[in-house]
């Protein structure tokens, strides 16, 4: 019988359960794992930083539905991935990190980069552990993927050492699991529709609010639900796009004061947390139905008056077939309608302005204005990224890629790699602050070796922006750490294989985009762009 090391065995568990491409750091405590991805033509994408590695698995999961997986050697590569497993389990993202390990026989006698990293990780993923056996790895890798899709989802982190790793064992005496996950996303019994129907269908003022947990494989049922109640509807995360850009019942600007004055709030995947706060904004004498998949998120700092453990994308689908029950008030949408209309118009400052350095408003509408409704963007800063998000055009559920409620910086350019890698026919963009391009901008390193052309672009105020805010705020006269400087970010993409240009110019923002394009490489724009002067409320709820 054919003989098969342990990498190998790993590579073929990972490939039975839809794994295609691995996001990875080389070292040798996983090169038995690379090895048996070449073996069994799972891509490797190598990049610059372990962090962006996880942060490019994470999308790549949220952009396609398939595991997105990271793999990274022992010790500091294992320590490297925590801010992208974090931001994972907070947005709940199924998502798997493979670390490499100390040799077996060398347990507990300080091998090169020993240490226990499973306890590392047990606060932040859904499961942890280590994989000792050679025979029993592919069990091991289908244990790990089930506990990464259990519920909303989330990381796991298993590590396996060296030597398990190149152990060679017959293949007869491997078991690869098969059909060992759920196949149907379940919805709600009848009882509890009637409940959910009947609540809407008494509405006067009904409002819908999908989170991150909200994963639509059918985006028509929402929108036939919400248009048959008249209820004004607001998206965040891996949700935006479930409504296209442009339907008459997104809202944009007008969430809180939605929430402050609906009667039936539904929400469906979402946190009460500080994003929304945390559940405070909503009137007291709303009715709160709540859908997801995790029940330790139905009630959390605001009760739900119907909460229901289910997939609010298959909830959706059910109560859109009820659509008949439901009708629209027109004094409710027409207030919604000057809500928004007030709020764009409060947005829109700025936008039109021809000063130099760019106002962020005009940077945001030419940005976006570029990208259009059929581009994947991602998204990486502070005050950048909730000015522009505010702008882009996003028609496709998942196609607008944020950092989540963990506000990772960093987490571009890993991002749009996975995007690139899951789209290559698509345009891909990547929006991000000055202060985050530090973190992992040598990752447009990787971007050139592997061909990714994606196209970023640079707000650039030479400043800790939101922070400089808070600090100017608290301590006026000892405002420290705060400035960066105006750099020329484009001039590193360049080094390195790249496109770049350094825009002061507003109305050269569009055309150096479209040259960025043009190129056919990995691209940065060096935007300058005007200090912005923003209490962010985070710090202060």
């Amino acid at each position: 019988m054919a003989m098969m090391h342990g990498g190998q065995i790993m590579a073929r568990a990972l490939k039975n359960e839809g794994v295609d491409v691995v996001f990875a750091l080389t070292g040798g405590h996983i090169m038995g794992f690379l090895d048996g991805c070449v073996l069994e033509g799972i891509k490797i994408i190598d990049v610059r930083h372990e962090q962006s590695a996880a942060h490019a698995a994470e999308a790549y999961t949220r952009l396609t539905g398939k595991l997105g997986v990271a793999a990274v050697t022992a010790g500091p590569g294992v320590t490297d991935t925590v801010t992208g497993v974090a931001t994972a389990f907070s947005s709940g993202t199924p998502m798997l990190v493979i670390g490499g390990r100390h040799l077996v026989r060398q347990e507990q006698m300080g091998g090169l980069q020993e240490m226990e990293h499973p306890r590392i990780f047990d606060s932040i993923t859904k499961w942890s552990g280590t994989a000792w056996q050679t025979e029993r790895l592919a069990e091991s890798m289908s244990l790990a993927v089930r506990h990464t899709f259990e519920g909303r989802g989330g990381p796991v982190f298993i590590d396996v050492p060296m030597d398990i790793q190149l152990n060679q064992v017959e293949e007869s005496e491997v078991l690869f699991p098969t059909n060992s996950r759920p196949n149907s996303k379940p919805g709600v019994d009848d009882v509890t529709l009637e409940m959910i129907a009947s609540a809407l269908a008494g509405a006067r003022q009904p409002m819908v609010f999908g989170g991150g947990a909200l994963r639509a494989e059918n985006p028509a049922d929402l929108a036939t639900l919400v248009e048959a109640m008249g209820a004004p509807t607001y998206l965040n995360s891996r949700a935006r796009g479930t409504l296209p850009h442009g339907h008459p019942l997104l809202g944009n600007s007008s969430r809180s004061v939605a929430f402050a004055s609906a009667d039936v709030v539904l929400a469906l995947g979402v946190d009460w947390d500080f994003r929304t706060g945390y559940g405070r904004k909503i009137s007291p004498d709303a009715t709160v139905i709540q859908i997801d998949p995790d029940g330790s998120k139905i009630g959390w700092n605001r009760p739900a008056h119907i909460g229901v453990v289910a997939d609010p994308a298959a909830v959706v689908g059910q109560l859109a077939k009820m659509s008949s029950r439901f009708g629209p008030n027109p004094n409710w949408v027409t207030s919604f309608d000057e809500w928004e209309s007030a709020g764009r118009d409060a947005r829109g400052v700025g936008a039109d302005s021809d000063d130099s350095p760019v106002m962020p408003a005009r940077f945001a509408k030419e940005v976006a204005d570029f990208f259009g409704n059929d581009s994947v963007v991602a998204v990486d800063g502070g005050d950048i990224v909730s000015t522009t998000a505010r702008w882009l055009q996003t028609s496709t559920p998942g196609h607008l890629v944020d950092p989540g409620p963990f506000g990772a910086l960093g987490v571009g350019p890993g991002y749009p790699i996975a995007a690139k890698v899951a789209f290559p026919d698509k345009r891909v963009g990547l929006v991000m602050g000055d202060g985050a391009f530090g973190f992992n901008g040598m990752d447009f390193d990787t971007m050139v070796r592997h061909g990714l052309p994606v196209i970023g672009v640079v707000g650039n105020d030479g400043v800790w922006s939101n922070i400089k805010t808070v600090h100017m705020a608290f301590f006026p006269e000892r405002v420290v750490a705060s400035d960066l400087g105006v750099q020329r970010y484009d001039k590193v993409v360049e080094a390195l294989g790249g496109y770049g240009e350094f825009v002061t110019d507003p109305k050269e923002i569009r055309p150096a985009l479209e040259r960025a394009a043009a190129s056919g490489l990995p691209s940065l724009i060096n935007v300058h762009i005007a200090e912005t002067r923003r209490m962010s409320s985070n710090y202060t709820q």
